[in-house]
């Protein structure tokens, strides 16, 4: 959430960068929020002037009785206060929800440089890495390619499942695992990060912190009768997994790398693509996630795309990088990237995403940093999260891009040793 001192001195400013969204209801909501707020701390301030003043006439009752002077006007006037500031309280702990639900539902701060837009049509690409493949055939999309060899069920999957499920078989499993392996490695290995498995499911509170409250219904499964969410990232579990604690500035950066399965409902997004492994309930994600200083958040998101650029880069993957525009960049990021894969189609799709959160989520978590163990919080930490691989998404462009003409995929080189040599998919 923003820091509501920020709201009360710079109203504008944040006004002014709200309507950058091109979205009215949050310009609305943060004029709602700005008046609860002035609301509350009037209600407030008429509290506190009612409690003076009950001490005032105590001191005055005090005197008159030991002036042996009559009380009983000055006692009828102190014993209708107690009930007026539980009135007053009452109406200032409405406002006070109100401002509450406002800020977790108020936009981070988008960084200067992310481009005023609608929609993703006005996404910024600022570079692409590699020519499209060139095949003297007409290329197939990856569910077709699935089926043919015999690695994919999505009939069964529907029938134990429903939509937005497949079974995976044989050595696209090895492929899936072996995804991770390598993503996990190049990570823990080459930029220091630590392996986390995080829970699979996750309290309602850490999961408001972490995630826009409009995203809960349309994005997450519940546990019936439990206060349980199915994660849709690994990022969510990491992010609330320091809730209500203090780093050291010497334990920052702190650079997380988490595998986990991903549970996400929003497969049938009306105008989104759908097909086969690009849009599912379930799948396999190896993730970034970054606590830091303030003053190392603009580095490091730098740094998180240069990690994902060298896993496509080195899998020979054809990808683009977008800069994300105002009204496509979602509630959380300052500032976001999309990795974008060619697919068979000539289409570039997302295949992972880079966001800058500042310190939007750590507010909402309580998560500070100190100078030195024993010293006061200095102030909030940032948070950054960078999808390193989307095993589904990956597969996808490897079947699409290294297709051959007889139906085979060639398995690119640095997953070889993660399929016990495996160097092609062909039919058994």
């Amino acid at each position: 959430m923003l820091d509501i001192k920020l709201i009360r001195e710079h109203p504008k400013f944040v006004l002014e960068n709200l309507k950058k969204r091109k979205d009215p209801e949050k310009v609305e909501l943060f004029k709602m929020l700005v008046g609860a707020d002035k609301k509350w701390r009037e209600l407030k301030a008429k509290a506190n002037e009612l409690r003076k003043k009950r001490n005032e006439i105590s001191k005055e009752i005090a005197e008159l009785k030991k002036k042996g002077k009559e009380t009983e006007e000055k006692m009828k006037e102190a014993a209708e206060i107690p009930e007026k500031i539980k009135d007053v309280e009452k109406q200032a702990a409405k406002f006070e929800a109100k401002v509450h639900d406002a800020l977790m539902s108020i936009p981070n701060i988008l960084h200067d440089s992310v481009p005023v837009g609608k929609d993703e049509s006005e996404n910024v690409e600022i570079r692409c890495w590699r020519k499209p493949p060139k095949f003297d055939f007409k290329p197939k999309n990856h569910l077709d390619i699935a089926l043919d060899l015999g690695l994919i069920d999505t009939e069964r999957a529907a029938k134990v499942a429903g939509a937005g499920f497949v079974y995976l078989k044989g050595d696209l499993v090895l492929l899936d695992l072996a995804i991770q392996r390598f993503a996990i490695d190049f990570l823990t290995k080459q930029r220091g990060f630590t392996v986390i498995e995080p829970p699979f499911m996750i309290r309602r509170k850490p999961y408001e912190g972490v995630t826009d409250l409009s995203d809960f219904e349309m994005v997450t499964y519940k546990i019936e009768g439990e206060d349980y969410y199915l994660i849709a990232t690994s990022e969510h579990p990491m992010g609330a997994m320091f809730m209500d604690e203090v780093f050291d500035k010497s334990q920052l950066p702190m650079k997380l790398c988490g595998v986990s399965p991903c549970f996400r409902k929003e497969v049938g997004s009306h105008g989104k693509y759908t097909k086969g492994l690009y849009r599912m309930h379930q799948f396999n994600k190896v993730e970034q996630f970054i606590f830091c200083l303030p003053d190392q958040s603009w580095k490091l998101h730098e740094e998180l795309q240069q990690n994902c650029e060298a896993l496509y880069q080195a899998l020979e993957l054809h990808y683009r990088v977008v800069n994300v525009c105002t009204g496509d960049i979602g509630t959380i990021a300052a500032k976001k990237y999309d990795t974008e894969v060619w697919m068979a189609d000539d289409k570039f799709r997302e295949i992972g995403s880079n966001s800058n959160c500042t310190d939007y989520q750590a507010r909402r978590l309580n998560i500070k940093f100190r100078d030195k163990p024993g010293v006061p919080p200095m102030g909030f930490v940032h948070t950054l999260n960078n999808t390193a691989l989307a095993t589904s998404r990956t597969i996808l462009a490897i079947l699409e891009q290294f297709q051959q003409k007889d139906g085979s995929v060639i398995i690119p080189e640095p997953l070889r040793p993660y399929m016990n040599g495996i160097e092609k998919l062909e039919k058994s």
